[in-house]
């Protein structure tokens, strides 16, 4: 905590007018990487936060560039598909039963989507997709995009993705700790 202190002043605790001590910089930090990391909205995350939604989205503007090396957030989703030809609806049947057609999206920091996938059968799941992903396809061949960056003193020239629990532990995707233990 105390680096992040010193790389950006708005997560230091100071005082408000009336010499109160304000947010520590953990609520702030947490609340920032719940709503990166999950995509949860401001408004979902502020009774785990203990902070208002202005002062969270504040949090996660002053935080947003402070991820290095981080490509950006990738994940699928699946759009119902209510006239799907009978002879195609097998597979584009997904495991509820719905008709679908799967998304595959890469959003930077900012929520600009600069990749997108479409179309594949609703059947499939997101490691399915991967493997169809024209955008990976030049990762496996090590054609990613070169970015440099330092953390902890060590020097990496790949950049990564955010990504939840089903994608492979590739050195490309960072995925959240699902029972952290500390």
């Amino acid at each position: 905590m105390h680096d992040i202190c010193n790389y950006d002043a708005y997560f230091v605790q100071k005082c408000d007018a009336a010499g109160v001590l304000g947010l520590l910089p953990e609520q702030k930090l947490t609340a920032v990487i719940r709503m990166l990391v999950y995509g949860s909205f401001a408004d979902q995350v502020d009774e785990i936060a203990r902070m208002g939604k202005s002062t969270m989205l504040e949090a996660l503007k002053a935080e947003a560039r402070g991820f290095p090396g981080m490509i950006g957030s990738i994940d699928c989703v699946h759009w119902q598909w209510k006239n799907c030809p009978t002879a195609w609806q097998r597979d584009y049947g997904n495991r509820k039963g719905q008709k679908s057609i799967i998304l595959e999206a890469v959003a930077g920091f900012d929520t600009w989507v600069w990749h997108d996938f479409f179309g594949v059968a609703g059947s499939q799941n997101d490691l399915n997709v991967l493997g169809q992903s024209p955008v990976f396809s030049d990762v496996l061949r090590g054609r990613g995009p070169n970015i440099t960056y330092q953390v902890n003193n060590i020097v990496y020239q790949t950049g990564y993705y955010l990504a939840d629990g089903i994608y492979p532990r590739w050195t490309t995707f960072v995925k959240s700790i699902p029972n952290p233990r500390s």
